[in-house]
């Protein structure tokens, strides 16, 4: 585990990556990292992903109390969906919440990336489904988010973006990259009269080596 002064640095990484390629716009999206079995270091609220400076991140209890901020940050008021991550998977070290220009369209319009168009979306994702509406900064997007955290490891959320988890905060970073080019492919096969989908025998195969089921589980 990385310490806490290379989390700080690495969060910021990741968030200027996250504005540059668009992913966030304004003061949008946020980052978590699990420091601790109960203590999450967490980006401020009302700050650019790409202007952070590491003494500006934030610590919080798995409640979602603050326990850190020297600067007088304040975590955002979307860290309950963070929160709920790391409580129902023990496993994860990392979650990332952004605004991806193709993903979230697809969140916009009610839709979820289900289909299956290349080996590699089979591999890392099976699918990313479309967590319902939820009111953003109340537990009801938290709420949402909760059937799919077992089994899933990205979703969409409806009218709103995308959350990611992982290990790690790199690896967490990465699936959000992968779920915008999944997003953009569809996109564009569609507007090329649309995607050809991988046929029953190679689904087959794919989910025999990732030992996910056929509708996209774990």
């Amino acid at each position: 585990m990385l310490k806490e002064s290379e989390c700080r640095q690495q969060i910021c990484e990741i968030g200027r990556r996250m504005y540059e390629r668009r992913m966030v716009s304004a003061n949008d999206g946020n980052i978590s990292v699990r420091l601790g079995e109960n203590e999450i270091l967490s980006t401020p609220t009302g700050v650019s992903k790409g202007f952070m400076k590491p003494e500006q991140m934030c610590k919080v209890d798995l409640c979602g109390n603050v326990i850190g901020n020297d600067s007088g940050s304040r975590p955002s008021s979307e860290m309950k969906m963070h929160l709920r991550v790391y409580q129902k998977r023990p496993d994860v070290g990392a979650v990332v919440h952004a605004h991806p220009v193709f993903a979230t369209s697809f969140a916009v319009m009610g839709r979820g990336l289900e289909e299956p168009i290349m080996p590699e979306v089979i591999v890392n994702f099976g699918k990313v489904p479309l967590a319902p509406y939820g009111t953003p900064s109340t537990v009801e997007i938290p709420d949402s988010i909760e059937r799919y955290l077992t089994d899933y490891e990205a979703v969409l959320l409806e009218s709103h973006g995308a959350l990611t988890w992982a290990g790690d905060l790199l690896s967490a970073y990465m699936k959000m990259e992968s779920v915008e080019f999944y997003a953009e492919l569809l996109y564009r096969t569609t507007q090329l009269g649309g995607p050809r989908m991988l046929s029953s025998e190679r689904l087959a195969k794919l989910y025999e080596l990732t030992g996910r089921r056929a509708d996209g589980r774990e």
